[in-house]
Order: structure tokens, then sequence, then C-alpha cells
């Protein structure tokens, strides 16, 4: 029985090892890992592994989404108090995402370059930011440029983010071909709600009705098993998805 125990714990050891070596962690924690199984993995899991769970976002999500729906500009107002009186580079990407995620996608843009002009060309992060910016002011092609980048840089850095934003910018930039095989690959790898529902706006916006029916009726299964939570936290890519079956739908 103690060799059981053991090896279950090498087992659990193993399976945050794979998570280490996937998502770019520092390999000292493969020595944590194995050098203490048990604790290691304890360790691992509350520092690492939990903050970065889709439950722990899901959570995040929902607090922040209570708080932007009492007051959408509060993170605004702090960010920019807070690059006013500091204004580091972590400051400057802190305002950089408020000012986007209340529409004022240009000021966005403009910040996020202006980072990547600087010491941190290099930063992913900020590069990806700029990207959806630069989407948002309908600069696809500069999208398309700054997520290629990323890709050629590091192609385990956030795939599925980068894989669908690549795929509407592409679509935004009347490449249809090259989008309609990115999303094609996003839903085959990763095959989460967001993939598909990207895909389905796709394939509604360009009249493709067979394959935005398809998607259609497979989304509303997944729906169907949601929380009311989880169609708020989903609430901005629902009305994307319902104009672009509107449209669809309408007379020509």
């Amino acid at each position: 029985m103690p060799f059981i125990g053991l090896g279950l714990h090498v087992l659990v050891a193993l399976f945050f090892a794979v998570h280490v070596v996937r998502t770019g962690q520092q390999n000292y924690w493969l020595f944590i890992l194995f050098s203490f199984p048990l604790l290691g993995s304890i360790v691992y899991f509350l520092t690492i592994y939990l903050p970065n769970s889709r439950l722990e976002r899901q959570a995040r999500k929902v607090v922040a989404g209570a708080v932007k729906a009492l007051d959408p500009t509060r993170e605004l107002r702090e960010a920019r108090a807070a690059h006013d009186y500091t204004p580091t580079a972590a400051n400057r990407m802190r305002l950089a995402a408020a000012l986007l995620d209340v529409g004022q996608a240009e000021e966005a843009a403009a910040t996020y370059e202006a980072l990547l002009n600087g010491p941190f060309a290099g930063d992913h992060e900020i590069r990806l930011g700029a990207a959806r910016a630069g989407l948002a002011c309908g600069r696809a092609a500069q999208a398309v440029q700054h997520l290629q980048a990323i890709r050629l840089a590091d192609p385990g850095f956030r795939p599925e983010p980068v894989a669908l934003l690549l795929a509407r910018a592409l679509a935004d930039s009347d490449r249809h071909d090259e989008a309609r095989t990115e999303f094609q690959a996003a839903v085959g790898q990763f095959g989460s709600f967001e993939a598909r529902a990207e895909f389905a706006i796709w394939a509604a916006r360009r009249g493709d009705r067979p394959l935005a029916t398809r998607l259609h009726e497979e989304l509303d299964h997944a729906m169907k098993r949601w929380s009311r939570h989880t169609h708020e936290l989903h609430a901005p890519l629902l009305r994307r998805l319902r104009e672009a079956y509107a449209g669809l739908q309408a007379p020509t």
C-alpha cells in the first residue's frame, strides 16, 4: 500500500511537471516537484496551477464584471491616476488596457505602440494588447503583423487568444481563406465556446449559412448548461453573435 501511495504522488508530480514545461514555468519547479512529490505538488497547485486555472479565472471575471457594472469607468480612473503618479511601463499597460475596455481604442493603441517603441519592444503581452487595440481601430493589417510576430517569436504564448485574434484580423483584412484556416485550427485545437462562437460570427458575416447553422446548433447545445453568471461573462461575445446572425437572416 505505501508503494501505491508513493506511485500516486509521483503521477501527480508528473502531471504538474508537464504543466511546468507546457506553460514555460521556471525549471526549478521540476526539482521541487520530484524532490518533494507530495509537498511540492501541493505548493505548485496553490501558487501556480490554481491561480491560472479556468475556475480561478471565472471567479475573477465574475467579481470584475460586478464592479464594472456598478462603475464602468472606475478602472480607467484608477489606472490613469496610477500612471500620472508613477508612469512606469506596468502602469502604462494598465492604462492602455483600461482605455481599450471602455472603447477608447485610438488612445489605447497609441499607448501600446509607444510602449513597443521602448525597451519593451519584445514584450508579447504588450504586443497582444497593441493587436487588440489596432483591430478595434480598424487597423487589421497592423494587428496581423503584431500577432504573427508573437507567434514567430514564441508559439506557446497564449495560443488560443493569439489564434482567434489573428483569425479575426485576417478576416477584417479580407484574407478570408487564411481566416477560415485559423478558425478551423483554433476550433480543432482548443474546442472552446469562444473559438466556435468566433468561427460562427465569421461564417454568418460571410453568408456561409450551412456552417453558421451547424455552429449555432453546437453553441445552443453548450449554452443550455450555462448558469446566469456564465451568460453574463460571455455577454459581449453573445451580443456580437446575435448581431452576426441577425445579418445572416436579414432579407437581401
